[in-house]
């Protein structure tokens, strides 16, 4: 056989190998983005079953005076919808459950984070009073894949660091500066990603807390139930 012959043998398979791994990462690509996107579907939607679904992560109980459940049930229309300023609320009777979800306006400057938070308030009958239980709760997919790429970089930045102390790396001025620059890199993207993290937290848990509190007077309220 020719040399270029057996050249062109060998390179069949390896292109072979390659387009399937390309495909195969393709529609993995496809498959995550179409997750994703289901999970924040499923998030946003003001039904009884995606009333619950989210990751939790803040709990916080409140109680209005002078409001029985009946009289909480009346603000809110024959469809259990209740517009909001900067939200909205939907109350669904059987389970004695309220949804709220800040509402975000195209052309605004009130831009969508990657973590989007909403509450599922439990409501509990006291007499004459009403307990409320609010969680704060943000899509799967977004908590998942935060915890995932903290631990991808700070296991790997770890990794690094033992992995080159144990080799010997520091014994030397240029392994030492390098050992360092690749160490400190690793440290300052986990903090710029704390950083991102914590200011997107601050301003979903502002939009929440903000609808909640316009949740909260109209419930209290005397104005008469909407149509």
């Amino acid at each position: 056989m020719p040399e270029t012959d057996a050249r062109i043998f060998k390179a069949g398979p390896r292109c072979g190998i390659v387009r399937r791994m390309v495909l195969a990462g393709f529609f993995g690509t496809i498959l995550l983005a179409g997750l994703i996107l289901g999970d924040w579907f499923h998030f946003t939607s003001l039904t009884a079953p995606s009333s619950r679904y989210g990751c939790g992560i803040a709990r916080v109980e409140d109680r209005l005076p002078l409001a029985s459940l009946a009289v909480v049930m009346d603000r809110f229309d024959r469809n259990g919808l209740l517009t909001l300023p900067h939200g909205v609320a939907r109350f669904f009777r059987e389970e004695k459950r309220i949804v709220l979800r800040p509402q975000y306006q195209l052309f605004s400057l009130k831009f969508r984070t990657a973590w989007p938070m909403k509450g599922s308030i439990e409501l509990e009958p006291e007499g004459d009073a009403t307990k409320l239980t609010c969680v704060k709760q943000i899509p799967w997919s977004s908590a998942l894949l935060t915890l995932l790429w903290f631990a991808v970089v700070g296991v790997g930045t770890v990794g690094f660091t033992i992995s080159f102390l144990a080799s010997g790396g520091f014994t030397s001025f240029s392994g030492l500066v390098m050992g360092l620059g690749i160490t400190g890199l690793g440290l300052l993207v986990l903090a710029f990603g704390l950083t991102t993290v914590s200011l997107a937290y601050r301003l979903e848990n502002q939009r929440l807390t903000e609808v909640y509190h316009e949740l909260r007077a109209a419930l209290a309220s005397d104005r008469p139930r909407p149509l």
